[in-house]
C-alpha cells in the first residue's frame, strides 16, 4: 500500500514523523469538530482530509 500524498512530502512542511502525528491528529478533530457543527457530511475521512492540507501548505501549522 503506497502513502499518497508520500511521507518525504509531509516531512517537507512538518520537521519529524511524531510531530507529524501529532499535527495531523489535531487538524483532523478539528475538521471532524467543524462539520459536525455545521452539519455538513464530510465525503472523506478527517485524518485524510487533514494529510492532505498539510502536504499542499494549506495547514498553519505552527497555530
Amino acid at each position: 500500500m503506497m502513502l499518497e500524498p508520500p511521507m518525504k512530502d509531509l516531512l517537507t512542511q512538518v520537521p519529524s514523523r511524531y510531530e507529524l502525528v501529532n499535527v495531523v491528529a489535531c487538524r483532523a478533530r478539528q475538521i471532524a469538530s467543524e462539520a459536525e457543527e455545521a452539519g455538513i457530511p464530510l465525503e472523506d475521512k478527517p485524518v485524510s482530509m487533514a494529510i492532505r492540507e498539510i502536504a499542499s501548505g494549506e495547514a498553519n501549522i505552527g497555530e
